[in-house]
């Protein structure tokens, strides 16, 4: 490879990294503001929504707005946020990507001011010169109605339906945090 093409290929990575970002903020605010067209266009045609809980789960563009539909048709005003974003390119197939995106909103759903706290596990492919999601798994730290969100935040059970109460699908599965709560208590005990 020469010079100028390895630069042409960072260049064509930083620009994808972009276009990838405005994707997830895109996405935040055509739930914010209802825009069902907008969202839509962030899909591909066989994409794939959902949650660990069970929660979300949805497959095809059709299906993942229907789904939309439903949940923004109880819910009023609310925000969601971005913050960080980390973008990893598959080598082989260079219009693929994963990613991560780390995430907040405040919502209303049936009239609850709500807290969240997620994570987005993302695939995306590039398709005519578009990054879209592939994939899109929404992991909740918690979902709460901001009334109970004090006494929620050290429960397992943080992510609020609406009906009744679910554990929060992160970080306790997660194989880091059960090896440092593993070695945690070793200590712990090992101390006494």
């Amino acid at each position: 490879m020469t010079d100028l093409s390895a630069l042409e290929a960072r260049i064509a990575r930083l620009e994808a990294r972009n276009a990838i970002a405005e994707l997830t903020t895109a996405y935040a605010v055509a739930c914010d503001e209802h825009d069902i067209p907008s969202l839509s266009a962030l899909f591909a045609e066989d994409a794939i929504f959902e949650s660990p809980s069970g929660f979300m789960r949805a497959e095809g563009r059709d299906s993942i707005i229907a789904m939309f539909i439903r949940m923004l048709s109880g819910r009023g005003p609310g925000y969601h946020w971005t913050h960080d974003l980390i973008v990893r390119f598959d080598n082989a197939d260079r219009n693929r990507a994963t990613g991560i995106v780390h995430s907040h909103a405040e919502t209303s759903p049936e009239g609850i001011v709500s807290l969240a706290a997620m994570k987005y596990e993302d695939e995306y492919r590039c398709a005519s010169g578009r990054w879209l999601f592939a994939k899109r798994t929404i992991k909740f730290l918690y979902y709460v109605p901001a009334d109970r969100y004090a006494q929620c935040l050290n429960s397992a059970r943080r992510l609020f339906t609406g009906t009744h109460w679910l554990p929060a699908d992160y970080p306790e599965e997660l194989a880091s945090w059960k090896q440092f709560e593993k070695e945690r208590t070793a200590h712990d005990e090992a101390c006494r």
